[in-house]
């Protein structure tokens, strides 16, 4: 491309790069939601969008079921009792082995933002298992996208999945839709394959609670922070 083309798509790029931007601003990990539901043409939008996702050879492994109205209540209750119960169950793919350096200290950070905003004191370990069991109840949201692969593709189709849920939350956010990606509902594969009717060669990546948010709730009032670039880049020149 020459050098004028190039000159001459400048603005265009540069307001895509803003709006790119601002979602990714305006994206967080929305925990308190109103009870309106979305309506299913916005869903469908949003899953039109995500569907453009990259994926390894174009296999597009992820499957997603979402719940509404009574699909919603029924599931929330199911996996509030089970959670509320410790009854886990083995994950599809193995969680972390732990959480050190850096990666422990980031993660320390964004509980005590959440338990702050909450005026949960440190330590106080019954408000701690109060405030994770709200992940069972999908933080109060209307919906909930369980995102699944196949079986057979592995490590591989959790990664395309992966990069489909950050999309999945993009264009949510374009809509005003409020998202938190939960890892927590996975801990039960085997109840949501049964009460989702999903079959068993589909492998639990994640949940998706969605919604329109509650901006007045506290636990939408505070942001986590990002390393800076200098902190996660290595350039190789030789």
């Amino acid at each position: 491309m020459s050098s004028v083309a190039l000159r001459d798509r400048k603005p265009e790029a540069g307001a895509a790069v803003m709006q790119l931007e601002q979602l990714f601003s305006q994206r967080l990990s929305c925990r308190a939601y109103h009870p309106d539901p979305v309506p299913e043409e916005v869903i469908r939008d949003i899953l039109r969008i995500a569907q453009s996702t990259a994926s390894w050879c174009n296999s597009q492994p992820w499957q997603i079921a979402i719940t509404r109205g009574e699909g919603t209540e029924r599931l929330r209750k199911a996996m509030y009792k089970a959670a509320s119960s410790g009854a886990f169950e083995d994950l599809d793919f193995k969680p972390p082995r732990e959480y050190r350096g850096v990666y422990l200290e980031r993660r320390r950070e964004s509980g005590f933002q959440l338990y702050n905003a909450l005026g949960i004191e440190r330590g106080d370990k019954a408000r701690y298992r109060e405030q994770t069991l709200e992940n069972f109840r999908f933080f109060g949201a209307p919906h909930l996208a369980v995102i699944t692969t196949d079986e057979a593709l592995g490590t591989y189709g959790a990664v395309d999945c992966g990069c489909y849920v950050s999309n999945f939350m993009l264009a949510a956010t374009a809509y005003g839709i409020g998202t938190v990606a939960q890892a927590a509902i996975a801990q039960f594969p085997n109840l949501l394959r049964q009460e989702l009717g999903l079959g068993e060669d589909r492998r639990i990546v994640c949940g998706i609670s969605f919604g329109y948010p509650n901006p007045d709730h506290p636990t939408n009032s505070y942001r986590t922070t990002r390393a800076s670039v200098d902190d996660v880049l290595q350039l190789i020149d030789r």
